[in-house]
């Protein structure tokens, strides 16, 4: 399954749309006004069915994902100096991007592939696509990608 993942150019908070291949809105995320990111995610009919949120207060950064309104893990920033690297806390799973921070792998920890994540550039905003290897860990992996996106944000 494959996610385009398109930031909204004029908003005063993060917004996204998220499509499929066919071009149809698949999620909408929409940024709160909050201490730290807050983001919620919609699906194509406009119901809450996620959200990200950071928590403040934190040496690294590090967010937390909710699936409605139920904890399913958290992801956070290493201290690396290449490399980047998140420790995560959900479905046992493992991130590393590139050293330009523009890819990334997701990957089970026995090694299996989840998704890969890829940022194209010459867009006017920040512009990913995602593929993901089962359409059951679309949300998942979309909550991780907004995270490392309001990561790199707060950061520059």
């Amino acid at each position: 399954m494959r996610l385009l993942f398109k930031q909204r150019l004029f908003s005063w908070f993060d917004s996204y749309d998220i499509y499929d291949e066919a071009g149809s809105t698949v999620y909408t995320v929409e940024g709160k006004l909050s201490w730290g990111h807050c983001l919620h995610i919609l699906d194509a009919h406009g119901e809450h069915i996620g959200t990200v949120q950071e928590k403040v207060f934190t040496l690294l950064p590090k967010f937390e994902l909710y699936i409605r309104d139920q904890y399913v893990g958290s992801i956070q920033k290493q201290f690396t100096f290449f490399q980047p690297r998140f420790d995560i806390d959900c479905n046992g799973w493992q991130v590393e991007g590139s050293f330009l921070e523009w890819d990334y792998t997701v990957r089970e920890a026995c090694g299996a592939l989840v998704a890969t994540i890829s940022k194209e550039l010459f867009h006017w905003t920040d512009t990913y696509v995602i593929d993901v290897m089962d359409p059951k860990d679309a949300l998942c992996a979309l909550m991780l990608v907004l995270a490392i996106d309001a990561e790199k944000c707060s950061r520059n």
